[in-house]
Protein backbone atom coordinates (compact mmCIF):
# COMPACT_ATOMS: atom_id res chain seq x y z
CA UNK A 1 0.00 0.00 0.00
CA UNK A 2 1.07 3.54 -0.97
CA UNK A 3 0.22 5.51 2.33
CA UNK A 4 2.44 8.03 2.37
CA UNK A 5 3.49 11.37 -0.21
CA UNK A 6 6.59 14.39 -0.05
CA UNK A 7 5.58 17.57 -0.47
CA UNK A 8 8.34 19.77 -1.60
CA UNK A 9 8.36 23.88 -2.18
CA UNK A 10 11.26 25.60 -3.17
CA UNK A 11 11.91 29.29 -2.48
CA UNK A 12 15.22 31.17 -3.21
CA UNK A 13 16.77 30.55 -0.36
CA UNK A 14 15.12 27.95 1.73
CA UNK A 15 13.58 24.31 0.45
CA UNK A 16 10.71 22.80 2.76
CA UNK A 17 10.01 19.17 2.45
CA UNK A 18 7.41 17.39 4.17
CA UNK A 19 6.20 13.73 4.78
CA UNK A 20 2.57 13.47 4.82
CA UNK A 21 0.16 10.46 5.36
CA UNK A 22 -2.37 10.13 2.31
CA UNK A 23 -5.11 11.33 4.37
CA UNK A 24 -2.80 14.69 4.78
CA UNK A 25 -1.38 14.69 8.09
CA UNK A 26 2.32 16.25 8.49
CA UNK A 27 4.48 13.45 9.70
CA UNK A 28 7.61 15.14 9.85
CA UNK A 29 8.88 18.51 7.69
CA UNK A 30 13.04 19.94 7.34
CA UNK A 31 14.70 22.40 5.38
CA UNK A 32 17.38 22.42 3.49
CA UNK A 33 19.21 25.76 2.03
CA UNK A 34 18.72 26.71 -1.39
CA UNK A 35 21.76 25.85 -3.87
CA UNK A 36 21.75 28.24 -6.91
CA UNK A 37 25.47 27.51 -7.64
CA UNK A 38 26.41 26.74 -11.03
CA UNK A 39 22.60 27.63 -12.50
CA UNK A 40 20.98 25.75 -9.57
CA UNK A 41 22.14 22.24 -11.18
CA UNK A 42 21.97 20.70 -7.84
CA UNK A 43 18.97 21.68 -6.29
CA UNK A 44 16.79 18.32 -7.53
CA UNK A 45 19.87 16.00 -5.71
CA UNK A 46 19.57 17.95 -2.63
CA UNK A 47 16.07 17.04 -2.61
CA UNK A 48 16.32 13.71 -3.24
CA UNK A 49 19.09 13.10 -0.67
CA UNK A 50 17.07 14.81 1.80
CA UNK A 51 14.00 12.89 1.28
CA UNK A 52 16.03 9.77 1.46
CA UNK A 53 17.20 10.49 4.56
CA UNK A 54 13.30 11.28 5.86
CA UNK A 55 12.58 8.09 4.26
CA UNK A 56 15.34 6.28 6.14
CA UNK A 57 15.01 7.91 9.45
CA UNK A 58 10.99 6.71 9.55
CA UNK A 59 12.23 2.91 8.44
CA UNK A 60 9.51 3.98 5.09
CA UNK A 61 10.35 2.36 1.89
CA UNK A 62 9.73 3.84 -1.22
CA UNK A 63 7.22 1.35 -2.45
CA UNK A 64 4.71 2.95 -0.18
CA UNK A 65 5.28 6.10 -1.23
CA UNK A 66 2.59 7.95 -3.68
CA UNK A 67 5.26 10.48 -5.03
CA UNK A 68 6.62 13.94 -4.46
CA UNK A 69 4.63 17.27 -5.65
CA UNK A 70 7.19 19.93 -6.16
CA UNK A 71 6.12 24.02 -5.95
CA UNK A 72 9.01 25.79 -7.97
CA UNK A 73 8.89 30.07 -8.18
CA UNK A 74 7.61 29.82 -11.53
CA UNK A 75 5.26 28.64 -14.35
CA UNK A 76 5.57 24.91 -15.12
CA UNK A 77 4.85 23.67 -18.45
CA UNK A 78 1.96 20.63 -18.91
CA UNK A 79 5.18 18.50 -20.06
CA UNK A 80 6.42 19.09 -16.28
CA UNK A 81 9.41 21.80 -17.85
CA UNK A 82 9.58 24.85 -15.75
CA UNK A 83 9.34 27.57 -18.36
CA UNK A 84 12.28 29.92 -16.31
CA UNK A 85 13.06 29.81 -12.57
CA UNK A 86 15.19 33.41 -12.50
CA UNK A 87 16.00 33.04 -8.58
CA UNK A 88 17.03 29.37 -9.00
CA UNK A 89 19.21 30.25 -12.55
CA UNK A 90 16.82 27.86 -14.13
CA UNK A 91 15.89 28.48 -17.47
CA UNK A 92 13.85 25.91 -19.38
CA UNK A 93 14.10 22.97 -17.20
CA UNK A 94 12.91 19.56 -16.80
CA UNK A 95 12.24 19.49 -13.07
CA UNK A 96 9.63 16.86 -13.16
CA UNK A 97 11.98 13.93 -15.17
CA UNK A 98 15.26 15.05 -13.27
CA UNK A 99 13.73 14.79 -9.48
CA UNK A 100 12.11 11.48 -10.56
CA UNK A 101 15.32 10.54 -11.76
CA UNK A 102 17.32 11.51 -8.58
CA UNK A 103 14.81 10.35 -6.43
CA UNK A 104 13.65 7.26 -7.74
CA UNK A 105 9.95 8.65 -7.06
CA UNK A 106 7.36 9.86 -9.56
CA UNK A 107 7.19 13.70 -9.09
CA UNK A 108 4.68 16.22 -10.29
CA UNK A 109 5.64 19.72 -10.70
CA UNK A 110 3.30 23.09 -10.29
CA UNK A 111 4.00 26.61 -9.55
CA UNK A 112 4.46 27.47 -6.02
CA UNK A 113 1.70 29.88 -5.14
CA UNK A 114 -0.43 27.50 -6.83
CA UNK A 115 0.49 24.62 -5.02
CA UNK A 116 -0.12 26.96 -1.53
CA UNK A 117 -3.56 27.78 -2.67
CA UNK A 118 -4.09 23.78 -3.06
CA UNK A 119 -2.95 23.16 0.21
CA UNK A 120 -5.18 25.49 1.99
CA UNK A 121 -7.94 23.62 -0.30
CA UNK A 122 -6.91 20.30 1.08
CA UNK A 123 -6.11 21.06 4.92
CA UNK A 124 -6.42 24.76 5.76
CA UNK A 125 -9.06 27.84 5.82
CA UNK A 126 -10.47 25.93 2.05
CA UNK A 127 -11.12 22.37 3.41
CA UNK A 128 -14.76 21.88 2.56
CA UNK A 129 -14.63 24.33 -0.65
CA UNK A 130 -14.25 22.85 -4.19
CA UNK A 131 -13.57 26.07 -5.60
CA UNK A 132 -11.19 28.91 -4.21
CA UNK A 133 -8.78 31.47 -4.90
CA UNK A 134 -6.01 32.35 -2.77
CA UNK A 135 -3.78 35.36 -2.69
CA UNK A 136 -0.73 35.79 -0.75
CA UNK A 137 0.56 39.43 0.23
CA UNK A 138 4.47 39.00 0.68
CA UNK A 139 7.42 40.74 -0.47
CA UNK A 140 4.94 40.70 -3.90
CA UNK A 141 1.48 39.35 -3.93
CA UNK A 142 0.92 35.72 -5.39
CA UNK A 143 -2.14 34.02 -6.38
CA UNK A 144 -3.39 30.38 -7.26
CA UNK A 145 -6.78 29.36 -8.65
CA UNK A 146 -8.66 25.85 -7.70
CA UNK A 147 -11.77 25.13 -9.26
CA UNK A 148 -12.86 21.80 -8.50
CA UNK A 149 -10.64 20.67 -6.41
CA UNK A 150 -7.64 20.77 -9.29
CA UNK A 151 -5.40 23.81 -9.62
CA UNK A 152 -5.98 26.33 -12.76
CA UNK A 153 -2.23 26.36 -14.25
CA UNK A 154 -3.58 27.82 -17.79
CA UNK A 155 -2.36 27.20 -21.32
CA UNK A 156 1.56 28.03 -20.39
CA UNK A 157 1.17 27.44 -16.40
CA UNK A 158 1.13 31.54 -15.52
CA UNK A 159 -2.45 30.98 -14.55
CA UNK A 160 -3.52 32.92 -10.98
CA UNK A 161 -0.92 35.38 -11.80
CA UNK A 162 -2.85 38.31 -9.51
CA UNK A 163 -0.19 40.30 -8.53
CA UNK A 164 -0.16 41.56 -12.03
CA UNK A 165 -3.24 42.59 -12.64
CA UNK A 166 -3.53 46.41 -13.48
CA UNK A 167 -5.18 48.24 -11.03
CA UNK A 168 -3.82 51.87 -11.70
CA UNK A 169 -3.70 53.32 -15.53
CA UNK A 170 -1.94 56.37 -13.89
CA UNK A 171 0.62 54.78 -12.31
CA UNK A 172 4.24 56.16 -13.65
CA UNK A 173 6.23 54.11 -11.46
CA UNK A 174 7.35 50.32 -13.14
CA UNK A 175 6.21 47.57 -11.20
CA UNK A 176 9.07 44.64 -11.11
CA UNK A 177 7.84 43.03 -13.97
CA UNK A 178 8.27 45.91 -16.36
CA UNK A 179 4.98 46.83 -16.37
CA UNK A 180 2.84 50.22 -14.52
CA UNK A 181 0.05 49.84 -12.14
CA UNK A 182 0.28 46.26 -10.90
CA UNK A 183 -1.78 45.37 -8.09
CA UNK A 184 1.76 44.19 -6.43
CA UNK A 185 2.67 48.00 -6.40
CA UNK A 186 -0.03 48.49 -3.47
CA UNK A 187 -1.16 45.22 -1.98
CA UNK A 188 2.18 43.93 -1.28
CA UNK A 189 4.60 44.84 1.71
CA UNK A 190 6.56 46.30 -0.41
CA UNK A 191 3.87 48.37 -1.84
CA UNK A 192 2.45 49.18 1.29
CA UNK A 193 6.21 50.35 2.40
CA UNK A 194 6.80 52.65 -0.76
CA UNK A 195 3.15 54.28 -0.30
CA UNK A 196 4.11 54.94 3.54
CA UNK A 197 7.69 56.46 2.47
CA UNK A 198 5.80 58.53 -0.08
CA UNK A 199 3.65 60.20 2.44
CA UNK A 200 4.57 59.48 5.72
CA UNK A 201 6.71 63.32 5.77
CA UNK A 202 3.35 65.50 5.29
CA UNK A 203 2.38 67.39 8.07
CA UNK A 204 -0.80 66.40 8.15
CA UNK A 205 0.34 63.02 9.64
CA UNK A 206 2.76 64.53 12.64
CA UNK A 207 1.96 62.67 15.92
CA UNK A 208 2.47 59.41 13.89
CA UNK A 209 4.71 56.60 15.03
CA UNK A 210 5.43 56.26 11.35
CA UNK A 211 6.17 60.06 10.76
CA UNK A 212 8.90 60.78 9.20
CA UNK A 213 11.06 58.39 8.90
CA UNK A 214 13.22 56.97 6.23
CA UNK A 215 12.64 53.52 7.03
CA UNK A 216 9.66 51.11 7.02
CA UNK A 217 8.22 47.80 7.22
CA UNK A 218 5.08 46.11 6.67
CA UNK A 219 4.52 44.83 10.06
CA UNK A 220 5.18 49.12 11.41
CA UNK A 221 2.16 50.04 8.87
CA UNK A 222 0.14 46.98 10.17
CA UNK A 223 0.74 47.28 13.51
CA UNK A 224 0.04 51.20 13.59
CA UNK A 225 -3.07 50.14 11.74
CA UNK A 226 -4.51 48.13 14.16
CA UNK A 227 -3.78 50.77 16.93
CA UNK A 228 -5.74 53.06 15.18
CA UNK A 229 -2.61 55.22 13.65
CA UNK A 230 -4.48 57.68 10.97
CA UNK A 231 -1.71 56.95 8.86
CA UNK A 232 -0.81 53.27 9.01
CA UNK A 233 -5.01 53.24 8.79
CA UNK A 234 -4.71 55.31 5.47
CA UNK A 235 -2.12 53.75 3.86
CA UNK A 236 -3.13 50.14 4.73
CA UNK A 237 -7.40 50.82 3.56
CA UNK A 238 -6.02 52.07 0.20
CA UNK A 239 -3.67 48.89 -0.23
CA UNK A 240 -6.76 47.06 0.67
CA UNK A 241 -8.76 49.27 -1.75
CA UNK A 242 -6.76 47.89 -4.40
CA UNK A 243 -6.81 44.24 -3.40
CA UNK A 244 -10.74 44.76 -2.65
CA UNK A 245 -11.82 45.64 -6.31
CA UNK A 246 -9.24 43.61 -8.00
CA UNK A 247 -10.91 40.45 -5.78
CA UNK A 248 -14.17 41.59 -6.87
CA UNK A 249 -13.18 41.40 -10.70
CA UNK A 250 -11.68 37.94 -10.22
CA UNK A 251 -14.63 36.99 -8.30
CA UNK A 252 -16.91 37.74 -11.76
CA UNK A 253 -14.51 35.84 -13.78
CA UNK A 254 -14.16 32.37 -11.36
CA UNK A 255 -16.91 32.26 -9.31
CA UNK A 256 -15.40 30.65 -6.31
CA UNK A 257 -16.85 29.73 -2.97
CA UNK A 258 -14.02 31.28 -0.87
CA UNK A 259 -11.10 33.48 -1.51
CA UNK A 260 -8.32 33.15 1.20
CA UNK A 261 -5.93 35.73 2.18
CA UNK A 262 -2.27 34.76 3.36
CA UNK A 263 1.40 36.02 3.73
CA UNK A 264 3.21 38.25 5.98
CA UNK A 265 0.34 41.28 5.52
CA UNK A 266 -2.61 39.03 6.18
CA UNK A 267 -1.07 38.64 9.79
CA UNK A 268 -2.61 42.31 11.01
CA UNK A 269 -5.73 39.89 11.03
CA UNK A 270 -9.37 40.72 10.82
CA UNK A 271 -8.63 44.77 10.02
CA UNK A 272 -7.42 43.17 6.60
CA UNK A 273 -10.39 41.10 6.41
CA UNK A 274 -12.58 44.31 7.17
CA UNK A 275 -10.94 46.63 4.86
CA UNK A 276 -10.73 44.27 1.66
CA UNK A 277 -14.49 43.23 2.42
CA UNK A 278 -16.35 46.70 1.91
CA UNK A 279 -15.08 47.33 -1.71
CA UNK A 280 -15.16 43.84 -2.78
CA UNK A 281 -18.86 43.74 -1.68
CA UNK A 282 -19.76 46.83 -3.22
CA UNK A 283 -17.79 46.47 -7.09
CA UNK A 284 -18.34 42.34 -7.04
CA UNK A 285 -21.31 40.90 -9.33
CA UNK A 286 -24.40 40.79 -7.29
CA UNK A 287 -24.60 36.59 -7.81
CA UNK A 288 -21.45 36.62 -6.62
CA UNK A 289 -21.98 38.31 -3.21
CA UNK A 290 -22.05 35.17 -1.48
CA UNK A 291 -18.33 34.52 -1.71
CA UNK A 292 -16.50 33.96 1.66
CA UNK A 293 -13.12 36.21 2.40
CA UNK A 294 -11.73 34.03 4.73
CA UNK A 295 -7.63 34.58 6.30
CA UNK A 296 -5.31 31.22 5.48
CA UNK A 297 -4.63 29.04 7.65
CA UNK A 298 -1.56 27.24 6.78
CA UNK A 299 1.04 29.70 6.60
CA UNK A 300 4.40 28.72 5.20
CA UNK A 301 3.09 25.20 5.15
CA UNK A 302 0.77 25.59 2.69
CA UNK A 303 3.04 24.61 -0.10
CA UNK A 304 4.30 21.20 1.38
CA UNK A 305 0.85 20.47 2.10
CA UNK A 306 -0.15 21.34 -1.37
CA UNK A 307 2.78 19.62 -3.07
CA UNK A 308 1.46 16.37 -1.09
CA UNK A 309 -1.83 16.54 -2.74
CA UNK A 310 -0.41 17.23 -5.63
CA UNK A 311 1.31 13.84 -5.58
CA UNK A 312 -1.74 12.42 -4.41
CA UNK A 313 -3.68 13.70 -7.57
CA UNK A 314 -1.59 12.69 -9.86
CA UNK A 315 -1.15 9.03 -9.19
CA UNK A 316 -5.52 8.89 -9.33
Amino acid sequence: MKNYAVGVDVGGTTIKIGLFSKDGQLLTKEKIPTNTADHGVHIVDDIAAKVDDILAARRIDKDSVIGIGIGVPGPVLPDGRVNKCVNLGWDIYPVESELAKASGLPVKAANDANIAALGEAWMGSGKGYSSIVMVTLGTGVGGGIVLNGKILTGFGGAAGEIGHIQVNPGEVTACNCGLHGCLEQYASASGIIRMGLTNNHLDKWKGSPLYGRDSLTGKDVTDAANAGDPLGYAILKKAMTYLGNALATIADVVNPEAILIGGGVSEAGQIVLDLVTEPFEKNVFHACKNTKILLALLSNDAGIYGGAKLAIDSQE
